[in-house]
């Protein structure tokens, strides 16, 4: 079984995907208002406003992306405005990560690996 994609609810789909596009780097040729899908290497992230009240306060999901340079998307996440939650930090099992919220406030995780 594969994970066939991610989808995050939202009331302003054009705003948070031309988030997601400019964090992922790419592009997806949509300015649909109601459903965008936005291909990644491996995965599809799907931005769709189903039509229902959106409530934060059950938030129980993040979003995890590795990187390859932490400190340089750590940078561009800067530029793009979003909210710094915590800035890159060495974990003790060697990884290191950063955490933001996007423009609807859902947590977004980057992660660098040591290269061995």
């Amino acid at each position: 079984m594969k994970l066939g994609e991610v989808c995050i609810l939202t009331h302003d789909v054009v705003r948070l995907a031309n988030f997601y596009k400019a964090l992922l780097e790419t592009g997806n040729g949509s300015d649909d208002a109601v459903h965008q899908t936005i291909l990644g290497e491996e995965t599809m992230l799907t931005v769709f406003n189903d039509g229902r009240q959106k409530d934060r306060a059950g938030q129980n999901m993040c979003l995890a992306f590795t990187v390859d340079d932490i400190d340089k998307e750590y940078q561009r996440v800067v530029s793009l405005g979003a909210e710094i939650i915590e800035p890159p930090t060495a974990r003790p099992w060697g990884a290191v990560s950063m955490s933001f919220a996007d423009p609807d406030g859902n947590i977004v995780y980057l992660r660098s690996f040591p290269k061995l």
